[in-house]
């Protein structure tokens, strides 16, 4: 195995790394735009491996050209073997030999931190990857996560039956660690009610449910990969899972608030990324 990561370099004052490996917004509220600015909104180094480009904005997907699988893993190596990395984000796979490849790298140069955010359905609604897709991302990078994120909608693809009911969070988190994941956190965010409930759930048996009041807002695209990357970012400056989760909420929580009534577009707007920047962080 090539350890091209930070053990392959001198020790000195480096920043916190954090590579995305999804999928390009060009209405910069979801995807690599908004995992960027997570990333620098928490103090960390971003670095992208584009998966595929999209045609969209705030109302909706107009169209998705995907990148061939061997210039995602140039670009992957590039960054690796020269930059370094702590923490990797994935979100859009659109394709098997895009999560072969993907799988392939994490397994390659030893990645550490890898928070697999199951992009399956587009806050408009649109369906983003083709079902023999979901099965490789399954059984080749559940594995490899050290926490996968998917919300209702996409937990319910990878069942292959609906998540109704806030009861129903548990059983739906334990069958998805059943699938071979070792961390889930599973959002219910699409559940009614005034409260957002989601699940932490580990295969060593701990658990942990972490609830917030709902808050109004016609601004809620990106919501997902802002929050990956947010864990992704925690994880990559050394907190442990459970308080980089919660460490991500609390982020979100404050992007969606802060951005809740700013107008942009006539759709489905994004959170605002930038409302608490921090200096970039400076390790070592």
């Amino acid at each position: 195995m090539n350890h091209h990561n930070n053990e392959a370099r001198p020790a000195g004052r480096r920043y916190a790394r954090v590579l995305s490996i999804a999928g390009s917004d060009s209405g910069g509220g979801a995807g690599i735009q908004a995992d960027l600015k997570t990333f620098s909104a928490l103090g960390c180094y971003g670095m992208t491996a584009i998966t595929a480009i999209t045609a969209q904005n705030t109302q909706g997907v107009r169209g998705i050209h995907g990148i061939p699988p061997e210039m995602l893993k140039a670009q992957i190596n590039a960054v690796v073997e020269d930059i370094g990395v702590d923490a990797v984000k994935i979100g859009m796979l659109h394709s098997p030999e895009v999560v072969h490849v993907v799988a392939e790298a994490i397994r390659a140069h030893g990645l550490p931190h890898v928070v697999l955010d199951p992009v399956m359905v587009a806050t408009s609604g649109h369906r983003l990857i083709a079902t023999e897709t979901v099965g490789a991302m399954v059984q080749e990078l559940f594995p490899l996560a050290e926490v996968i994120t998917p919300n209702l909608d996409e937990a319910g693809w990878l069942l292959g039956r609906p998540v109704e009911g806030i009861e129903a969070l548990d059983a739906a988190a334990d069958a998805l660690l059943a699938m071979g994941a070792q961390a889930v956190l599973l959002k219910g965010g699409h559940l009614p009610g005034d409260w957002v409930v989601d699940v932490l759930a580990c295969t060593g048996g701990q658990r942990e449910r972490l609830q917030s009041a709902r808050i109004a807002t016609h601004n809620g695209h990106g919501t997902g990969c802002t929050l990956s990357s947010a864990i992704a970012s925690h994880l990559a400056l050394g907190l442990p899972l459970a308080q980089a989760v919660q460490a991500a909420r609390s982020y979100i929580l404050g992007a969606i608030a802060a951005g809740a009534d700013v107008h942009t577009g006539r759709g489905h707007g994004p959170l605002n990324h930038g409302y608490a920047p921090v200096p970039q962080r400076v390790l070592g």
